[in-house]
């Protein structure tokens, strides 16, 4: 269990590290932090997961709504972005 659980902390830092924290230059704990939970409210809810058919990990199983404008969210200045239809 521990070797398990090993390797997904590490997997995460990883991604962690090249996607969010190597563009930045970091000023402080606070900034860390802030860094850190942005990256992960994106990790667990709007990146795309392969195993989902490329579907984040918060969208409904059935279809996608296929009608509506595009909606952007950025987060950390633009560094990650998350695009979605809005509701009609």
């Amino acid at each position: 269990m521990t070797a398990h659980a090993n390797s997904q902390i590490e997997r995460w830092i990883q991604s962690c590290k090249r996607e969010c924290l190597g563009h930045f230059i970091i000023f402080g704990q606070r900034h860390l932090d802030h860094l850190c939970s942005e990256f992960l409210a994106h990790y667990h809810e709007e990146r795309p997961h392969q195993g989902l058919g490329n579907m984040p990990l918060t969208m409904p199983r059935d279809d996608p709504p296929y009608d509506g404008a595009i909606q952007c969210r950025q987060r950390l200045g633009g560094l990650l972005r998350h695009y979605y239809r809005k509701a009609a």
